[in-house]
């Protein structure tokens, strides 16, 4: 038959205030917006150094300082870009997983309503859209 339960629950002998620190939901989508924007602004880099261009020299100004605007004040960590010599091919799958990463970071920044960042996700999308032909329909 049935036996009632006669010891404590585990969940009930947890202390109440556990011993690690939690985030908020604000909290971790700024950490993973901060994250899609420094991934973009990687991309970015590697298409300034095979293809300088005004435009993503402003855009890389701009990823870097939304970045550490959501990193409070620390300046994300930049890598260098590669020194293979680029080609069509090459380039297309930059413009390719910058549209990708610039999606990602537009739909973090609309959930948290960040509407710097996510004028700035939106512009870079659409830049990246066009590189690739995308916006011929």
């Amino acid at each position: 038959m049935y036996e009632p339960i006669r010891t404590k629950s585990v969940h009930s002998m947890a202390e109440p205030t556990p011993d690690f620190p939690h985030r908020t939901r604000e909290e971790e989508l700024d950490v993973r917006l901060a994250g899609h924007l420094t991934a973009l602004l990687t991309v970015t880099d590697e298409l300034r150094a095979h293809t300088p261009h005004p435009g993503l020299d402003d855009a890389a100004q701009r990823l870097a300082e939304q970045a550490a605007r959501l990193r409070d004040g620390r300046a994300p960590l930049r890598a260098a870009p590669s020194t293979t010599e680029p080609d069509a091919a090459h380039i297309a799958t930059l413009h390719q997983r910058a549209h990708t990463l610039a999606g990602w970071a537009l739909v973090v920044a609309t959930s948290r309503n960040d509407t710097a960042a996510s004028t700035l996700a939106a512009e870079r999308l659409a830049a990246h859209a066009a590189a690739l032909g995308l916006n011929e329909a």
